[in-house]
């Protein structure tokens, strides 16, 4: 009986052990990142859990236990199991609250420029549908919470655009372009004193990179980030079926038709392949309540 108490919370401890490897790899993120990624207190709390794991197992093969001791290691290890449930509880809900909180900043940004109405949270959802039917091998390295954050902000840059470019029912003229160019660099700025944004600056300063180098800052290839080719993919489909003040929302058959056209040249080949897995109808579910879609050419 006592070894089988015993045995039962070296199991647990073990269940803890896995639970904060998988917590700790998940936490890599914008919110997470900077003062709560210290490395060095991650690896003692690894080690004091294998610590403990070791001394559960030495305690049932070499020590004579008695019950009350088997029933307090057993009840120990059941301890940290609900520390670590409301450790993953606060976080999933710290995560939850900020996105929460930049999704109303970003509604009030885009209320301010009648082409972004919507624009921001659709390529958020985009962005995150796509991500899960991205390969597993093509997930690392890309935190689903920071690429959530950095497809919310692609656009945040365009606070520092005159309204009167924002909003100009024609074509912009050269000078205009020159600065329309400008916003994923005025994203950075504004995004600057936030340390923990560091991680997922490259993803918004690059999303308007073309494969062929002909994009905003003549990146090419796979010397764009992989999550800023996502992006693009995204924000290039939500821009074509998007009503704007210089021109009319595209079906999602044209825009299909569109990013097929465009694949390997200004958008990722890979990339749109996966995007044509996704069902339309979770295309459609990605448009905001308040946005004018048509299921709803970008600037």
């Amino acid at each position: 009986m006592i070894t089988l108490i015993i045995a039962a919370a070296s199991i647990v401890m073990l269940v803890n052990i896995i639970a904060y490897i998988r917590f700790i790899r998940s936490s890599t993120d914008v919110i997470l990142s900077g003062k709560y990624g210290e490395p060095i207190w991650e690896r003692i709390g690894l080690i004091l859990l294998m610590f403990f794991l070791l001394a559960y197992i030495g305690v049932a093969i070499i020590g004579k236990p008695d019950l009350l001791m088997a029933l307090i290691l057993f009840f120990g290890a059941i301890f940290v199991l609900l520390v670590m449930h409301l450790l993953y509880h606060l976080v999933d809900s710290m995560k939850d609250r900020s996105i929460e909180i930049t999704e109303t900043l970003i509604g009030v940004i885009d209320a301010r420029d009648p082409n972004l109405k919507g624009h921001s949270r659709n390529v958020q959802r985009l962005c995150m549908c796509l991500y899960d039917y991205l390969p597993e091998e093509r997930k690392k390295g890309i935190s689903p919470v920071s690429f959530e954050y950095a497809a919310l902000l692609h656009d945040v840059g365009k606070l520092g655009v005159p309204e009167a470019i924002l909003n100009k029912p024609g074509a912009l003229d050269p000078e205009e372009w020159g600065i329309m160019r400008q916003h994923p660099k005025i994203a950075l700025e504004l995004l600057k004193p936030i340390p923990s944004f560091t991680e997922i600056k490259d993803w918004i300063l690059y999303h308007h990179e073309r494969m062929d180098g002909k994009g905003y800052y003549s990146v090419a290839g796979e010397d764009i980030p992989f999550a800023a080719r996502v992006i693009a993919v995204c924000d290039t489909y939500s821009a074509i079926t998007m009503k704007r003040s210089y021109k009319d929302k595209r079906s999602h058959e044209e825009a299909i038709a569109i990013i097929r056209d465009v694949a390997g040249t200004q958008l990722d080949a890979e990339i749109v392949g996966y995007f044509l897995m996704i069902p339309r109808e979770e295309l459609a579910a990605c448009v905001p309540e308040d946005a004018e879609f048509c299921q709803n050419a970008d600037r």
